[in-house]
């Protein structure tokens, strides 16, 4: 037995060695490094520790609110504690929408019973009456039904009930979808001469959560409020629907839209040694709905991205070029964060990559790459990420923050992880530092720390 378990280890170091000596010299480098950082970042627990202090420490960081400006100035500070080179906060306008104390559904039978459905509000959406609003309820799958429904939908809740599409492997696929129905339904919903739009909420799973969201208006079409039904309520309002007798709801909330205020987004550096004006972007956003702590969304790709300069600056490296963190702020509901960071003059800069970390802290499994020519050079570094299987290198990525960074041709890019669970907490209460694995979110940062110091070293 011993004497097999020194051919083993023999060749397994032969495999190793050989593996190593057909890489370039300093592929070997970097995958030596790759080990320390991995090492350090699941040893430490510090990103685990940043993301529980956030979220623990703030709350919700929904954008206006005064968890996100306690959001904004935890940031700074946490930057500031690590002594990057450099920390400041860019100042930006952002809309302050309120939910508000009061969210309720009733399926109102004849009988005079009534079933409690669990909803939440839409983001931006109107609210009801004070004393909420009653209607019979039409259910459509999609925006081609309602309008063949016609003039049956005026006066109506219109309901909007198109699942997820549980057969697809990409949850985010299936997410896309579905998520126009929750974007644009109320508008749909109003043109058919709706009164209200109720949308099956946006995830997979069974169960009695209602995940929020975005939605939108437009200034031709009448404003219905919108909310978002749980899957579970979903089901059983269809299967009261299905007996063919008309079904009345009740829904009632009251929120509201004030006038925007100031927030920031908050950005540390590493500055550059030898080419400073070369910037590689990492980061996420800081803001979140108002559900749970927003620990997945995006609380992750936040400390993921300060953590990976962290270890940076543990290992003594001093990058080429710059390696900025970015907390973007208002991601959720208006983009107004990455609008104005893009926008922004920076005399003597250029950005030659952004990277982005918003699909939760989940295990990582490579990296998206939206430009060709950026993958096809990236493409030799993937063996450096095989040993913790975050290797897959594959052409398609980017992310909403550093999304208008693409018009001044800057190649996008985002960390991959697996996204079967994300759904499960995107935009609702569940969304807790509970939900988050310590071990899944370390490898985050640690491939975010790699991947963004080769390219600082390497370029593109």
């Amino acid at each position: 037995m011993r004497k097999f378990l020194l051919l083993t280890t023999a060749l397994g170091l032969f495999t190793f060695s050989s593996r190593l000596l057909s890489q370039p010299a300093q592929t070997a480098r970097y995958e030596g490094l790759a080990r320390q950082i991995v090492k350090e970042a699941l040893g430490s627990n510090s990103a685990y520790e940043m993301l529980r202090d956030l979220c623990t420490t703030t709350g919700h960081r929904f954008s206006g609110s005064s968890g996100a400006a306690k959001g904004v100035e935890w940031a700074r500070q946490k930057m500031e504690e690590l002594e990057f080179d450099r920390v400041w906060l860019e100042p930006v306008m952002v809309p302050r929408w309120v939910r508000g104390p009061v969210e309720e559904a009733f399926i109102l039978y004849p009988s005079g019973k009534k079933e409690q459905l669990n909803i939440t509000a839409l983001g931006g959406s109107v609210g009801t009456p004070k004393e909420g609003l009653t209607a019979e309820v039409v259910e459509v799958r999609s925006f081609e039904e309602l309008h063949k429904v016609g003039s049956k939908a005026k006066g109506k809740i219109i309901f909007f009930n198109r699942p997820m599409d549980r057969s697809l492997f990409n949850t985010f696929e299936a997410y896309g979808g579905a998520v126009n129905q929750r974007g644009a339904g109320a508008i749909e919903a109003a043109k058919a001469g709706g009164v209200a739009a109720l949308v099956r909420s946006m995830t997979t799973r069974l169960n009695d959560s209602p995940h929020t969201g975005g939605m939108g208006y437009v200034d031709t079409i009448p404003e219905v409020p919108g909310a978002a039904v749980s899957t579970l309520g979903a089901e059983r309002l269809s299967e009261v629907l299905a007996e063919g007798k008309p079904v009345r709801l009740h829904m009632r909330f009251s929120t509201q839209t004030l006038p925007d205020v100031e927030s920031a987004n908050v950005l540390g550096e590493l500055r550059g040694t030898e080419m400073p004006g070369e910037v590689i972007v990492i980061g996420g956003h800081l803001d979140s709905w108002d559900k749970g702590q927003g620990a997945h969304d995006d609380g992750s790709g936040c400390v993921q991205a300060i953590e990976a300069l962290r270890l940076l600056k543990k290992f003594g490296l001093k990058p080429k070029r710059t390696i900025r963190a970015v907390m973007f702020m208002n991601e959720e509901n208006g983009l107004r964060g990455g609008i104005a960071y893009a926008e922004k003059e920076r005399p003597g800069e250029r950005h030659i990559a952004a990277i982005e970390s918003d699909m939760g802290g989940f295990t990582p499994h490579g990296f998206g790459i939206g430009d060709s020519t950026a993958h096809a050079k990236l493409l030799r570094w993937a063996p450096v990420f095989s040993f913790f299987a975050a290797d897959r290198f594959q052409l398609g990525g980017g992310g909403a923050d550093i999304s208008p960074l693409a018009r001044q041709g800057v190649p996008l890019m985002n960390l991959l992880v697996d996204t079967h669970r994300y759904f499960d907490y995107h935009h609702t209460d569940n969304d807790r530092i509970e939900a988050v694995n310590e071990r899944e979110l370390a490898l985050g940062a640690a491939a975010m720390a790699i991947f963004s110091y080769i390219i600082a070293e390497e370029g593109l």
